[in-house]
């Protein structure tokens, strides 16, 4: 449970976060600046909400592709379930020298190989108001590899 939580407070203090990578590091595309336009709201300290703006709703739960780097959850050469970046899993994301980058939660239809590369997604957006810290508040469900 613990661990869990603190993947969720890294994956939300991504949203947050001042980022200083190195520009040629890190994905660009309309899909990451719609991510990253989330902001949080903090009710109390166990209390994290996503404010979305209208850019990013009209997306919610229609179809949406973006490339990405995969960011294993658990051990294992094929995922299903992971975490997905606009950063390569070599830069340092927990180091506090380069900040946290945004990510969202993928889930596929079908395990898919680990890769250093980046892949090209494609599945159904969701956007979860709840609470951040037991929810992720972006994910891609259903989704298939389109290319590696």
């Amino acid at each position: 449970m613990i661990k869990n939580l603190f993947l969720i407070f890294f994956l939300f203090a991504g949203f947050s976060a001042y980022a200083q990578h190195d520009p040629s590091d890190q994905m660009d595309s309309l899909e990451w600046d719609l991510i990253g336009g989330i902001t949080m709201k903090t009710v109390k300290p166990t209390e994290i909400y996503a404010v979305f703006k209208p850019d990013i709703k009209k997306y919610q739960n229609k179809p949406f592709t973006i490339e990405g780097y995969i960011v294993p959850i658990k051990d294992g050469m094929r995922q299903t379930r992971f975490m997905f970046s606009p950063l390569p899993i070599n830069q340092c994301f927990y180091c506090g020298q380069k900040g946290v980058p945004i990510m969202l939660l993928v889930e596929m239809n079908e395990a898919i190989k680990f890769t250093f590369k980046p892949v090209l997604i494609s599945g159904t957006l969701k956007l979860n108001a709840g609470n951040t810290l037991s929810n992720p508040p972006v994910a891609i469900t259903g989704s298939k590899l389109i290319t590696e």
